[in-house]
């Protein structure tokens, strides 16, 4: 008779401890043990294999108010997660199954098993759940065809695309017909994957010149949708560029999280006017209604080799918070992933 594999009873996870100011700092953090609670009626207890990090998160770091609730001080932050089912009282998920679910940043998670998307590790990498095929893509996915409202022949340029959301909508782009992807990274090692790896009809390194003069050298017959992770100067630079009847989607603006001053708005609103461009913010929450469409074609992509991808991996759970301030310097290609 086999015995029953003994459960885990210390946790570690990671605090909010005080309100970053600026660039959060490590001890605005802490990594605490505690204890693990074994699951209630209804509940699974779930050991995390990778967690994501995420621009985002630095919005929940502070106080102010918000499409999502700011993390409570000195509670366990939250975010994706993929891991294993070591323990349930709930029926539909057993032991060995595998589920995607929203408590990450710490090892063990006990939670309504409501709240987990039972996920296959035989369709693809379990990594991919986070990324390519999990919010972050769903994210490029509905933005683009949807908020950008992109059609065949558009010509597209995306702002910090060699991020995880970015790489996605320049190949979703090229698959659908766009006439011109143009990408802007943080390095000439970017730039260079932007064009030979993800097929970018041109790429651009920001921090080589003016932007607006880069776009308009990378995009002589300007933008017809400019998918925004950036916002300051990229996004005078695309109204700059943007053509009669151009589509902005605003997904994010990292460089001004850490601003403790708001930032100057773009200077040429007025040729909104001229273009009769449009700019609209949008939250990939809204666009559940998406999943399975998104999912059935991005995974055929996928498994087609038609659109690529890759992932910045960061191990062990003491470094989580360490890959997290990575994706706000850039130091990601692709997905930031934490593999426990």
């Amino acid at each position: 008779m086999s015995e029953t594999p003994k459960l885990p009873t210390v946790n570690r996870a990671w605090h909010l401890q005080s309100r970053p100011v600026g660039w959060p700092k490590p001890e605005d953090f802490a990594l605490v043990e505690e204890e693990v609670r074994q699951p209630r009626e209804g509940q699974v207890l779930v050991r995390n294999l990778y967690v994501s990090v995420d621009p985002y998160m630095r919005g929940r770091m502070s106080e102010a108010k918000s499409y999502v609730a700011p993390f409570e001080l000195g509670k366990a932050m939250q975010g994706g997660a993929v891991g294993e089912v070591v323990a349930s009282n709930a029926e539909g998920l057993a032991v060995g199954d595998h589920v995607l679910h929203f408590l990450g940043w710490r090892e063990y998670a006990t939670f309504d098993a409501k709240q987990a998307v039972k996920v296959d590790p035989e369709a693809a990498p379990l990594s991919t759940y986070l990324g390519v095929l999990g919010m972050t893509g769903l994210t490029a996915y509905a933005g683009l065809l949807r908020t950008a409202a992109f059609k065949e022949g558009d010509s597209v340029f995306v702002s910090g695309a060699a991020g995880a959301v970015g790489s996605q909508v320049g190949q979703i782009a090229k698959l659908k017909g766009a006439s011109r992807v143009i990408g802007s990274a943080g390095s000439d090692e970017k730039v260079k994957l932007l064009i030979e790896e993800y097929g970018f009809d041109a790429a651009f390194n920001y921090k080589t010149g003016k932007v607006g003069s880069l776009l308009r050298e990378a995009a002589p017959d300007g933008v017809d949708v400019y998918f925004d992770n950036v916002g300051g100067d990229h996004l005078e630079a695309a109204i700059g560029s943007l053509n009669t009847d151009g589509r902005i989607a605003i997904c994010g603006m990292i460089s001004v999280y850490n601003n403790t001053e708001a930032a100057p708005g773009p200077r040429n609103l007025a040729r909104l006017i001229q273009t009769r461009g449009r700019i609209q913010g949008f939250l990939v929450g809204d666009h559940n209604d998406l999943q399975q469409q998104f999912v059935d074609e991005v995974g055929t992509w996928i498994r087609a080799g038609e659109l690529k991808y890759r992932e910045t991996v960061v191990e062990g759970i003491e470094n989580n918070l360490e890959a997290f301030l990575g994706v706000l310097r850039g130091e990601n290609t692709g997905k930031m992933i934490v593999k426990l």
